[in-house]
């Protein structure tokens, strides 16, 4: 059993751990979400490991981070992971960050974190930003239960089923999606149930942030008017209003 403990000091500020692995999240889209913890963090371990440096390179840059950062990324991690095994053993304090948001959900690592508890390293979160969190914390539907999807399928039959499961099921059920295909997706949830409220989240903590909440029909609607829909979104509907009368009694 690895050890996934750490003592903190009475300034808040823990020492790094030798041997260990640090989850850092980072922002989605405002650089002021990045945390104090996160910051030091990076800057003390011996390396970075980046979905993409030169994105990560930009965030580096407007925070004087100035370690180490090496690629890691669904395209590698299989062919680089036993290397850094190896070398956190013998030693090396390693951060793990992804484009955006918190590393693992719905992005690279599962392999590294997988090999390091087989390897009894110890590992610790950085905790932040996470799309799928901040858009379900506005979305007024039942939050005492929910499910978290990941990206869509892209394939026509498996993204059906995916959206159908959601639609049977008496649980807050939350997507990525990509705004290419939202439209469809939608049209979709507004044939098989007009009525379902959903809320599709937009370009979370950026600019223009925009939360659109309503039946299916009625997002549909609003997002087919436009020339087109841009930015980064997540998708979620609502567990249907048998379970959110559940848990409005509780």
């Amino acid at each position: 059993m690895s050890e996934c403990k750490e003592e903190r000091g009475e300034t808040g500020k823990e020492p790094l751990k030798e041997s260990a692995v640090y989850i850092v999240s980072t922002p989605i889209g405002n650089l002021g979400d990045l945390s104090p913890r996160a910051i030091s963090v990076l800057k003390s371990v011996d390396l970075i490991l980046a979905e993409d440096t030169r994105h990560f390179g930009k965030l580096a840059k407007a925070f004087g981070i100035n370690t180490r950062a090496k690629s890691y990324h669904d395209h590698n991690e299989r062919s680089r992971t036993a290397e850094l095994i190896q070398q956190i053993v013998d030693g090396l304090t390693v951060a793990l960050v992804s484009d955006s948001g918190t590393p693992t959900i719905s992005d690279p690592g599962y392999r590294l974190l997988t090999s390091c508890h087989e390897n009894n390293i110890s590992v610790f979160s950085i905790p932040g930003a996470c799309a799928a969190v901040a858009a379900l914390s506005v979305s007024g539907f039942p939050t005492d239960r929910f499910l978290f999807e990941g990206f869509l399928p892209v394939k026509p039959g498996k993204r059906a089923k995916a959206l159908n499961n959601a639609l049977e099921n008496q649980t807050t059920t939350i997507f990525y999606e990509s705004p290419h295909r939202i439209i469809k997706t939608l049209n979709h949830i507004a044939e098989k149930a007009p009525q379902r409220r959903v809320l599709v989240s937009r370009e979370i903590s950026k600019i223009h942030e925009e939360h659109l909440r309503g039946s299916a029909e009625e997002v549909l609607a609003e997002l087919s008017s436009r020339p087109s829909v841009k930015g980064e979104i997540v998708l979620i509907i609502d567990a249907g209003e048998k379970r959110g009368k559940e848990q409005g009694q509780d």
